[in-house]
Protein backbone atom coordinates (compact mmCIF):
# COMPACT_ATOMS: atom_id res chain seq x y z
CA UNK A 1 0.00 0.00 0.00
CA UNK A 2 1.59 3.27 -1.14
CA UNK A 3 0.92 6.02 1.40
CA UNK A 4 1.27 9.76 0.83
CA UNK A 5 1.76 11.94 3.90
CA UNK A 6 -0.12 15.23 3.63
CA UNK A 7 1.15 17.77 6.15
CA UNK A 8 -1.44 20.44 6.89
CA UNK A 9 0.39 23.77 7.18
CA UNK A 10 -2.00 26.35 5.76
CA UNK A 11 -4.05 27.41 8.78
CA UNK A 12 -4.14 30.85 10.38
CA UNK A 13 -3.03 29.64 13.80
CA UNK A 14 -5.28 32.34 15.25
CA UNK A 15 -5.58 30.71 18.69
CA UNK A 16 -1.95 31.59 19.48
CA UNK A 17 -2.07 35.30 18.58
CA UNK A 18 1.56 35.21 17.45
CA UNK A 19 3.19 37.05 14.58
CA UNK A 20 5.06 33.92 13.47
CA UNK A 21 3.40 31.29 11.28
CA UNK A 22 2.61 28.26 13.45
CA UNK A 23 4.59 25.70 11.37
CA UNK A 24 7.68 27.87 11.92
CA UNK A 25 7.46 28.02 15.72
CA UNK A 26 10.81 26.98 17.13
CA UNK A 27 11.08 23.84 19.23
CA UNK A 28 14.66 23.25 20.34
CA UNK A 29 16.08 25.50 17.66
CA UNK A 30 14.17 24.06 14.73
CA UNK A 31 10.78 24.92 13.16
CA UNK A 32 8.17 22.46 14.40
CA UNK A 33 7.30 21.44 10.83
CA UNK A 34 10.87 20.19 10.35
CA UNK A 35 10.40 17.75 13.24
CA UNK A 36 7.28 16.42 11.50
CA UNK A 37 9.02 16.15 8.13
CA UNK A 38 11.98 14.29 9.67
CA UNK A 39 9.66 11.69 11.22
CA UNK A 40 7.79 11.20 7.95
CA UNK A 41 11.04 10.85 6.01
CA UNK A 42 12.18 8.06 8.34
CA UNK A 43 8.82 6.25 8.45
CA UNK A 44 8.97 2.95 6.57
CA UNK A 45 5.29 3.07 5.62
CA UNK A 46 5.35 6.56 4.06
CA UNK A 47 6.22 6.67 0.37
CA UNK A 48 5.97 10.40 -0.36
CA UNK A 49 5.33 13.68 1.41
CA UNK A 50 3.50 16.82 0.31
CA UNK A 51 2.73 19.88 2.42
CA UNK A 52 -0.49 21.89 2.13
CA UNK A 53 0.22 25.62 2.45
CA UNK A 54 -1.92 28.71 1.83
CA UNK A 55 -1.75 32.49 1.58
CA UNK A 56 -1.63 32.49 5.39
CA UNK A 57 1.72 30.66 5.45
CA UNK A 58 4.02 32.22 2.81
CA UNK A 59 7.15 31.94 4.98
CA UNK A 60 6.46 28.25 5.49
CA UNK A 61 6.16 27.80 1.73
CA UNK A 62 9.50 29.58 1.29
CA UNK A 63 11.20 27.29 3.81
CA UNK A 64 9.77 24.20 2.12
CA UNK A 65 11.11 25.39 -1.22
CA UNK A 66 14.59 25.60 0.30
CA UNK A 67 14.16 22.10 1.72
CA UNK A 68 12.98 20.78 -1.67
CA UNK A 69 9.69 19.55 -0.19
CA UNK A 70 6.65 19.24 -2.46
CA UNK A 71 3.82 21.66 -1.69
CA UNK A 72 0.26 22.31 -2.76
CA UNK A 73 -1.43 25.66 -2.23
CA UNK A 74 -4.86 25.32 -0.63
CA UNK A 75 -7.57 27.92 0.12
CA UNK A 76 -6.63 28.05 3.81
CA UNK A 77 -10.23 27.59 4.97
CA UNK A 78 -9.84 24.93 7.65
CA UNK A 79 -8.21 21.53 8.18
CA UNK A 80 -10.85 19.19 6.74
CA UNK A 81 -11.73 21.43 3.80
CA UNK A 82 -8.10 21.98 2.82
CA UNK A 83 -7.32 18.28 3.22
CA UNK A 84 -10.15 17.41 0.84
CA UNK A 85 -8.98 20.06 -1.62
CA UNK A 86 -5.44 18.65 -1.67
CA UNK A 87 -6.54 15.02 -1.94
CA UNK A 88 -8.82 15.83 -4.90
CA UNK A 89 -6.34 18.12 -6.65
CA UNK A 90 -3.48 15.63 -6.40
CA UNK A 91 -5.72 12.58 -6.95
CA UNK A 92 -4.19 10.94 -3.89
CA UNK A 93 -5.08 7.40 -2.90
CA UNK A 94 -4.04 6.34 0.60
CA UNK A 95 -3.31 9.50 2.59
CA UNK A 96 -1.99 10.12 6.08
CA UNK A 97 -2.98 13.68 7.00
CA UNK A 98 -1.15 15.26 9.92
CA UNK A 99 -0.87 18.76 11.31
CA UNK A 100 2.45 20.58 11.04
CA UNK A 101 2.57 21.09 14.81
CA UNK A 102 3.54 17.71 16.29
CA UNK A 103 7.10 18.29 17.59
CA UNK A 104 7.45 14.89 19.28
CA UNK A 105 6.08 12.70 16.48
CA UNK A 106 8.34 9.82 15.44
CA UNK A 107 8.65 7.45 12.50
CA UNK A 108 7.78 4.56 14.80
CA UNK A 109 4.46 6.12 15.83
CA UNK A 110 3.58 7.01 12.24
CA UNK A 111 4.30 3.45 11.10
CA UNK A 112 2.10 2.10 13.91
CA UNK A 113 -0.79 4.33 12.81
CA UNK A 114 -0.51 3.29 9.16
CA UNK A 115 -0.12 -0.34 10.19
CA UNK A 116 -3.35 -0.17 12.18
CA UNK A 117 -5.11 1.37 9.18
CA UNK A 118 -3.88 -1.45 6.95
CA UNK A 119 -5.20 -4.05 9.39
CA UNK A 120 -8.59 -2.48 10.19
CA UNK A 121 -10.02 -2.85 6.69
CA UNK A 122 -11.96 0.43 6.87
CA UNK A 123 -11.62 3.33 4.40
CA UNK A 124 -10.85 5.89 7.12
CA UNK A 125 -9.04 6.07 10.44
CA UNK A 126 -8.92 8.87 12.98
CA UNK A 127 -6.31 9.01 15.73
CA UNK A 128 -7.58 10.02 19.17
CA UNK A 129 -5.82 10.51 22.50
CA UNK A 130 -7.04 9.68 25.98
CA UNK A 131 -7.97 12.90 27.77
CA UNK A 132 -6.23 11.45 30.81
CA UNK A 133 -2.97 11.33 28.83
CA UNK A 134 -3.27 14.98 27.80
CA UNK A 135 -4.18 16.04 31.35
CA UNK A 136 -1.12 14.30 32.80
CA UNK A 137 1.02 16.32 30.41
CA UNK A 138 -0.68 19.57 31.43
CA UNK A 139 -2.57 19.82 28.14
CA UNK A 140 -6.22 20.57 27.49
CA UNK A 141 -8.38 19.03 24.79
CA UNK A 142 -11.38 20.21 22.79
CA UNK A 143 -14.06 18.35 20.86
CA UNK A 144 -13.82 15.29 23.10
CA UNK A 145 -16.15 12.32 23.07
CA UNK A 146 -16.76 9.11 25.00
CA UNK A 147 -15.39 5.83 23.66
CA UNK A 148 -15.72 2.59 25.60
CA UNK A 149 -16.21 4.51 28.82
CA UNK A 150 -13.15 6.72 28.33
CA UNK A 151 -13.00 10.39 27.40
CA UNK A 152 -10.90 10.86 24.26
CA UNK A 153 -10.06 13.79 21.97
CA UNK A 154 -9.13 13.82 18.27
CA UNK A 155 -5.38 14.13 17.76
CA UNK A 156 -5.39 15.77 14.33
CA UNK A 157 -4.00 12.76 12.47
CA UNK A 158 -6.10 10.84 9.95
CA UNK A 159 -5.66 8.14 7.34
CA UNK A 160 -8.13 7.95 4.47
CA UNK A 161 -8.70 6.29 1.14
CA UNK A 162 -8.51 9.39 -1.04
CA UNK A 163 -10.50 7.72 -3.80
CA UNK A 164 -13.53 8.00 -1.50
CA UNK A 165 -12.97 11.59 -0.37
CA UNK A 166 -16.26 12.80 -1.88
CA UNK A 167 -18.44 10.36 0.05
CA UNK A 168 -20.52 12.02 2.77
CA UNK A 169 -19.89 9.32 5.36
CA UNK A 170 -17.14 6.74 5.59
CA UNK A 171 -16.87 3.82 7.97
CA UNK A 172 -14.15 5.10 10.29
CA UNK A 173 -11.83 3.31 12.68
CA UNK A 174 -10.90 5.19 15.86
CA UNK A 175 -7.31 4.47 16.88
CA UNK A 176 -6.82 5.59 20.48
CA UNK A 177 -3.31 6.27 21.72
CA UNK A 178 -1.75 7.13 25.05
CA UNK A 179 1.49 8.26 23.43
CA UNK A 180 2.72 11.76 24.14
CA UNK A 181 4.01 11.86 20.57
CA UNK A 182 0.43 12.26 19.33
CA UNK A 183 -0.93 14.01 22.44
CA UNK A 184 1.31 17.05 22.02
CA UNK A 185 0.45 19.49 19.29
CA UNK A 186 0.85 23.22 19.55
CA UNK A 187 -2.24 25.42 19.71
CA UNK A 188 -1.34 27.71 22.61
CA UNK A 189 1.75 29.37 24.06
CA UNK A 190 1.44 27.05 27.07
CA UNK A 191 1.47 24.00 24.78
CA UNK A 192 4.59 25.36 23.08
CA UNK A 193 6.30 25.60 26.47
CA UNK A 194 5.22 22.06 27.42
CA UNK A 195 6.44 20.77 24.05
CA UNK A 196 9.85 22.34 24.70
CA UNK A 197 10.06 20.68 28.12
CA UNK A 198 9.01 17.25 26.85
CA UNK A 199 11.36 17.49 23.89
CA UNK A 200 14.24 18.21 26.27
CA UNK A 201 13.27 15.23 28.47
CA UNK A 202 13.01 12.93 25.47
CA UNK A 203 16.46 13.79 24.18
CA UNK A 204 18.15 13.77 27.58
CA UNK A 205 16.95 10.17 28.03
CA UNK A 206 18.06 8.98 24.59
Amino acid sequence: MAVTALVMAGGKGSRMALSEEKPLLQVRGKPVIEHVLAALKNAKKIDSVVVAVSNYTPKTAKLLSKLHVSVIKTPGKEYVSDMGYAVRALKLQTVLAIGADFPLITAEVIDAIVGHYEQCGKPALSVAVYMETKAKLGLSGKYGFELNGKHVVPAGINVIDGRRINEDELDEEIYVSDRKEVAVNINTVQELRIAEELFSEKHSQS
